[in-house]
């Protein structure tokens, strides 16, 4: 078991976000008797799939709803449909900064061919 510091320092985010993610219902903590918050050592692979979840662009009610599926392995029609939404907004978001580090090397070159 892992109290909240020590998670937070192996998955990479505060004690803060720990928090919002159990207030968010994202994750559970057990209180020790002096109420200490614990978590489980797979606590950290959830988090680090929250944050990027998060840094893809999804909300916390879209993590909670793919939960489940992560968990289970399996999905339903209205979890498959907000899955192939995000995974679609997700490419959009990826073909665009493609798109700015294409124009940013081009830059690059342009300029490191005239000091």
């Amino acid at each position: 078991m892992l109290r909240i510091g020590q998670l937070a320092a192996q998955a990479g985010v505060s004690p803060r976000a720990l928090r919002y993610y159990e207030q968010q219902g994202l994750l559970e903590a057990e209180r020790t008797a002096s109420g200490q918050r614990v978590y489980p050592a797979a606590a950290v692979e959830k988090v680090r799939f929250f944050q990027l979840m998060y840094a893809a662009g999804l909300t916390s009610d879209n993590i909670a709803t793919l939960l489940p599926c992560v968990e289970s392995g399996h999905t339903d029609a209205a979890q498959r449909e907000m899955l192939h939404a995000q995974r679609d907004r997700v490419r959009a978001r990826r073909d665009k900064l493609q798109a700015a580090l294409d124009r940013l090397e081009g830059v690059i070159e342009v300029t490191a061919s005239h000091p």
